[in-house]
């Protein structure tokens, strides 16, 4: 299903978009990727969510990424004798590990690891920030705090400790129990919750032995201070504004998004902005001009795929929050401001031959009449790097491989068509013509580049760069082998 966009479409799946039909339609308004979000839904829910897509998938011929976003730990405070209590600036108050109800002047809070962590001066961040304490004294089982900032503090409210790097695994035991389930079912992306360090990748990725890519969700201030090595350990990653922008001062959220989405692009590896994109629209048909601009800014600095939550899990409008976006992401890449912004922010990357051969793809086809860019991949490695250059022609990612074409969905660019394992390069020169004239890419009178590697099937070996004509009486006339 050709996309007339190049940025991708990330849509959570809940009790607004459970069956088929309007699975089907949120796929065919543009949505590429499907999250189950395994904070919410039993097994056998997230067992049929995942059914479901991938029976749109057959019928549509289409591949479909489908991304296990794992929960991760979470820090809440316990309960109230009252339910709740109202916290006054400045205001004395204690945390503790007696599960005794709390009241005004104390709670419990029932994570010894957080005590461990705790320092004078540490902020502890209560209901997403909107009750802020200061920690005045603290040892292993409690912290007595100052209110800075007061408010309705209740039941079970959660707790973000911005300060510290808590030595706190990114899984817990039921994200553990998560992610064997997932990967069973097949899933193609698994997104790490409360990573902190690449330490907590290089575990996921032991327990999803190969199974799934991972993707980081980078949600807190230790994760961006250790960026480059999550980066490094990790096969995607998503810049999720909602916990940073808790944890850290909001104004700094945009900056840190723009460099992450750099950095990511420069590492060839996928990067989704997410959280709050069309909020508005989970009870309006129309979003504000606001989240229009804040959808099309993260399409101008480049990144890879865009995302809904709540929008089209639990929203009254999930089909038209993809469509709006779908409609922003033509509208942005349509502007002659975008092609200078993307060129603009291109750095030379790589010193290997499939490194050159991408980059020699992407000057051709945008100095010459070329159509489109077909690149032959197994792993899916030369797609990446082909879309890292962020060419201004379509990218034609064609595989064997079923995992391959379903993980590139994410990628921004990437149109994955499946095609059988070829032995010969007039073959895969064929098959690429047929695949550019089939998806409407090009007609028998137009050009294509093909990128492939010698010996075919082996992954890593792209060295072949072929400019080939979409006739195929041409192709078998001047073809060698």
């Amino acid at each position: 299903m050709r996309r007339l966009r190049n940025v991708k479409i990330v849509a959570t799946l809940g009790p607004a978009s459970n069956d088929y039909d309007t699975i089907r339609a949120l796929h065919e308004a543009g949505a590429d990727v499907f999250r189950l979000n395994m904070s919410h839904g039993s097994h056998d829910e997230i067992r049929e969510r995942h059914r479901t897509i991938r029976q749109v998938e057959k019928d549509l011929d289409s591949p479909i990424a489908i991304l296990a976003d794992l929960q991760g730990p979470k820090l809440r405070v316990g309960v109230f004798a009252n339910d709740a209590e109202d916290l006054q600036e400045g205001a004395a108050f204690r945390l503790d590990l007696d599960e005794t109800p709390g009241d005004s002047s104390r709670v419990c809070l029932p994570h010894p690891e957080i005590f461990a962590a705790l320092e004078v001066g540490a902020r502890l961040l209560v209901n997403d920030g909107k009750i802020r304490l200061i920690v005045q004294d603290c040892g292993q089982d409690y912290a007595n705090c100052t209110v800075e900032v007061g408010g309705t503090i209740s039941n079970r409210k959660g707790v973000n400790v911005p300060d510290v790097v808590l030595p706190l695994a990114a899984l817990s035991a039921k994200d553990r129990d998560d992610l064997e389930f997932v990967c069973k079912l097949g899933v193609d992306w698994l997104a790490l919750s409360f990573v902190q360090r690449a330490k907590d990748v290089f575990e996921a990725r032991a327990l999803a032995d190969g199974r799934a890519s991972i993707l980081s969700k980078i949600e807190k201030p230790a994760a961006v201070e250790a960026f480059d090595d999550i980066l490094d350990a990790s096969d995607g990653i998503m810049v999720a504004r909602g916990d940073l922008g808790v944890e850290l001062p909001v104004s700094a959220v945009p900056p840190i998004q723009k460099r992450l989405v750099r950095r990511c692009r420069g590492a060839a590896k996928p990067v989704i902005v997410a959280t709050q994109m069309l909020e508005s629209m989970i009870e309006s048909p129309m979003p504000t001009r606001a989240e229009v601009s804040d959808v099309a800014t993260a399409i101008y600095e480049g990144t890879d795929a865009i995302m809904l939550s709540a929008e089209s899990a639990a929203g009254s409008y999930p089909i038209e929050a993809v469509q709006t976006m779908n409609k922003v992401a033509i509208e942005v890449e349509a502007d002659p401001t975008y092609t200078q912004i993307i060129a603009a922010s291109r750095t030379a990357k790589g010193t290997t031959i499939a490194d050159g051969i991408v980059a020699a793809a992407r000057e051709i086809a945008e100095k010459t009449d070329i159509k489109a860019i077909c690149c032959f991949t197994q792993s899916g490695t030369t797609a990446l790097l082909t879309a890292r250059e962020r060419p201004g022609v379509p990218i034609i990612a064609m595989t064997p491989a079923t995992g391959t074409a379903r993980r590139l969905c994410l990628s921004w660019g990437c149109h994955c068509v499946m095609t059988p394992e070829l032995e010969r390069f007039k073959g895969a020169v064929v098959n690429a013509a047929r695949a550019a004239r089939a998806g409407g890419f090009a007609s028998e009178a137009d050009q294509i580049v093909v990128t492939a590697g010698v010996p075919f099937n082996v992954p890593g070996t792209t060295n072949i760069l072929r400019i080939a004509p979409c006739d195929e009486r041409l192709i078998y006339n001047t073809d060698p082998g």
